[in-house]
């Protein structure tokens, strides 16, 4: 496992420098943008669809939008290699649908979100699953153990007291749960669709 932590290349860290820069780049435009981009169950039963995806992209604050961004760095640095960044995508997407399904047919009581935490738990959960398909070494399935509890704990307890209390905004926690569902289908599904191509080599 460790020493997977070293693969990333200097090129290779285009792709988050690239989506840290946009995320940080949404914040600097102001509330006013994120009040227009940002989740509201209302809005979007009145048609303001893309709000189901733009949510994930704008912060409440300067430290919400640094959680983030360390996020972002960490879940590249540690699963880098394990997708090419087309699937990364496809992760991320899937994730985003996941968290839209979910708020809208499960949460109908959430007014409104912001934050990209929800596809970070996509992603991180993704990783996991190639990681999971290709090693049984007890360090892995340490982490994914963790990441597990983390989820369960939420569910229980509400957000991670160290989070929620550094943050100006409620941790919407259910955003990860879905999110991390949403990123462990789409897993599951490219390693299928690679065993396949392989099995016709």
């Amino acid at each position: 496992m460790l020493e997977r932590l070293t693969r990333p290349r200097i090129s290779d860290w285009v792709a988050p420098l690239a989506l840290c820069a946009l995320l940080a780049l949404l914040y600097a435009g102001g509330a006013s943008l994120t009040q227009s981009l940002r989740y509201e169950r209302a809005s979007v039963l009145d048609g303001q669809w893309w709000r189901l995806v733009s949510g994930n992209w704008v912060h409440a604050d300067a430290r919400h939008l640094g959680w983030n961004v360390c996020g972002v760095l960490l879940v590249w640095w540690l699963f880098a290699s394990a997708y090419r960044l087309r699937e990364w995508t496809l992760v991320m997407v899937g994730s985003t649908v996941a968290i839209a399904v979910g708020f809208l047919v499960f949460e109908p009581a959430l007014a409104w979100y912001v934050g990209f935490s929800g596809v970070l738990h996509g992603t991180m959960a993704a990783g996991l699953c190639a990681w999971l398909r290709t090693s049984r070494d007890p360090l892995t399935a340490c982490v994914a153990v963790l990441f597990a509890a983390k989820l369960g704990w939420e569910h229980v307890h509400g957000a991670l007291p160290f989070t929620s209390a550094t943050l100006s905004v409620p941790v919407v926690h259910q955003a990860h749960t879905y999110g991390a569902i949403g990123g462990l289908l789409v897993a599951l599904l490219l390693a299928r669709r690679r065993q396949t191509a392989a099995a016709s080599l």
